[in-house]
C-alpha cells in the first residue's frame, strides 16, 4: 500500500512538471523596411521615434488627427504604408485616433506584456513600428473593434492626393 502511494505521488509530481506554462521563444519577425536606430532617427521626430521604435504613447487628445474626419488614408509615418481608410474612423472618446480595422494585411499583431497582463499591439506590417493597441469595445455595428492609434505614428494622405 505504501509503495502504491508513493507511486501515485511520483506521477502527480512528474504530471505537474509539464510544458505548458513553459514560455515559447519565438523569433522576430524581419521586416521589409529595416533600419538601424541612428537611420529611423534622422528621418523621423522625437515624438515619432518614442513611438513606433520605442513602443511609447502620446498624450490624449494631442494629436490633431484625433478630430480628423477628412477622407483619405492614413499612413505609417515610418514607411508610409497605407494602414486605415478614413471610412473606418470613428470617435472613441478615448483621445487618440480610433479605427474600426486596418488596410487588409498591412497591421501585424503581438502580445505587449509592458502594463503587467496581455494587451494586443498593433504594428506596422512593412516596418513593425508600435502604432497602439487593439480593444474589442468598438462599434458593435460593424466590426467591435477599436484600434487605438498614437497620431504621431502616423500621416494623412488626402482622398485627392491618393
Amino acid at each position: 500500500m505504501r509503495r502504491l502511494i508513493l507511486l501515485c505521488i511520483g506521477a502527480l509530481v512528474i504530471s505537474c512538471t509539464g510544458t505548458a506554462q513553459k514560455k515559447v521563444k519565438k523569433e522576430p519577425k524581419q521586416y521589409e523596411v529595416s533600419k538601424t536606430n541612428a537611420e529611423w532617427k534622422k528621418i523621423l521626430t522625437s515624438e515619432q521615434y518614442y513611438i513606433l521604435r520605442q513602443a511609447g504613447t502620446e498624450r490624449p487628445f494631442s494629436s490633431p488627427l484625433n478630430k480628423l474626419y477628412a477622407s483619405g488614408t492614413f499612413h505609417c509615418a515610418a514607411c508610409n504604408t497605407a494602414l486605415y481608410e478614413s471610412e473606418h474612423k470613428f470617435d472613441s472618446g478615448t483621445g487618440w485616433p480610433s479605427f474600426d480595422r486596418a488596410v487588409k494585411g498591412n497591421v501585424d499583431k503581438d502580445v505587449d506584456y509592458k502594463l503587467g497582463y496581455a494587451r494586443t499591439e498593433l504594428l506596422c506590417g512593412t516596418c513593425g513600428g508600435h502604432l497602439g493597441h487593439s480593444f474589442n469595445d468598438g462599434p458593435r455595428e460593424t466590426t467591435g473593434m477599436r484600434h487605438c492609434i498614437n497620431g504621431d505614428a502616423l500621416i494623412f494622405v488626402p482622398k485627392e492626393k491618393i
